[in-house]
């Protein structure tokens, strides 16, 4: 995964530019940057005097877990047929909480529970 470049050069590339020791262009291949890097570090110094890099994202939290993961493993153990919209119906029903069907599946994925699904054949 990339890696922001250190405060350390963005602070030599705003220094540069604000001593005028050349165009943006010519402060990107002095120090081995794109140019858009430094428009970038330039507009975000302008704008609100920063210079380290903008935090990155984080993950989230998984949005079904640890007494509500026991509920929907209880649902799985009563109804082992049970589908992925009857358990998101479910939880918003009993919690209030409201989940899609990829966020259902994550959840009973994590509980290692094997679903037993009954198909109908003719």
């Amino acid at each position: 995964m990339p890696v922001a470049y250190s405060t350390d050069l963005r602070t030599r590339v705003i220094d540069a530019w604000t001593a005028k020791e050349g165009t943006q262009a010519q402060l990107a291949e002095r120090f081995k940057v794109s140019q858009s890097f430094v428009k970038r570090v330039l507009r975000r110094y302008r704008s609100s005097g920063q210079t380290e890099a903008k935090p990155r994202g984080a993950t989230l939290a998984p949005t079904i877990d640890g007494e509500t993961l026991k509920l929907v493993q209880g649902w799985i153990e009563r109804k082992p047929d049970i589908h992925l919209d009857e358990l998101c119906e479910q939880l918003e029903v009993h919690q209030g909480i409201k989940v899609s069907q990829p966020t259902m599946c994550r959840a009973v994925q994590r509980l290692r529970m094997p679903r037993k699904k009954n198909t109908v054949r003719e």
